[in-house]
């Protein structure tokens, strides 16, 4: 009877351990401008306007020992409200005054152009996972047309596979490096204050 009990405990901890899959992760990350901006608007009115120009909401898989199982993803519906209110936050910092609607007004559009995240494809463990995160800034005075493309990666070794908060961190630190390198470019600022 004691063999028997035994040799159950050993099955059912053998089992939980080859369950090693990675669950899903839906991550609410919270991109943020991390340097200061020079302000050369006079306070004119900015249409500013963001978009999630992404194919999937998916960013990549954990890895692991089962990859399709790992999913991570974050939504434009999450994303789109946080990067309006950076992206007018930018603005205001630049010395301009976002507008919903102003006539003639310049319009700036900031578009979430790729989001990923990578893991090595072999091995049963999760050690280091690549991260990049890509915006599109395209601007509009009168006749005048900019459009740019600022990205930053990340690449991060890991003891142990991250978890949630840990990926959500990591996403937001490279979507915040890419959203103030969009928004120092001068080339920005001067077009909009044409």
């Amino acid at each position: 009877m004691l063999h028997r009990l035994l040799f159950g405990l050993v099955a059912v901890a053998s089992l939980t351990l080859v369950g090693c899959a990675h669950s899903p992760q839906q991550l609410s990350p919270q991109p943020k401008l991390n340097s200061p901006l020079t302000a050369v608007g006079q306070g004119q009115p900015v249409v500013v306007r963001v978009a999630d120009g992404r194919p999937s909401p998916v960013l990549g898989t954990r890895g692991g020992l089962y990859p399709e199982t790992s999913a991570i993803s974050v939504t434009g519906q999450d994303i789109l409200p946080k990067l309006q209110a950076q992206a007018e936050a930018a603005v205001r910092l630049l010395g301009f005054t976002p507008s919903a609607n102003a006539v003639n007004a310049p319009q700036l559009t900031l578009t979430l152009a790729e989001l990923k995240y990578q893991s090595p494809k072999e091995g049963m463990y999760v050690t280091e996972a690549d991260m990049t995160a890509t915006f599109r800034v395209d601007v509009q005075n009168s006749s005048r047309r900019y459009s740019g493309r600022y990205g930053a990666s990340l690449n991060q070794r890991f003891g142990m596979a991250p978890n949630q908060a840990t990926n959500t961190k990591l996403i937001s630190d490279v979507m915040s490096d890419a959203l103030t390198r969009a928004f120092k470019d001068p080339t920005i600022s001067q077009m909009l204050a044409q």
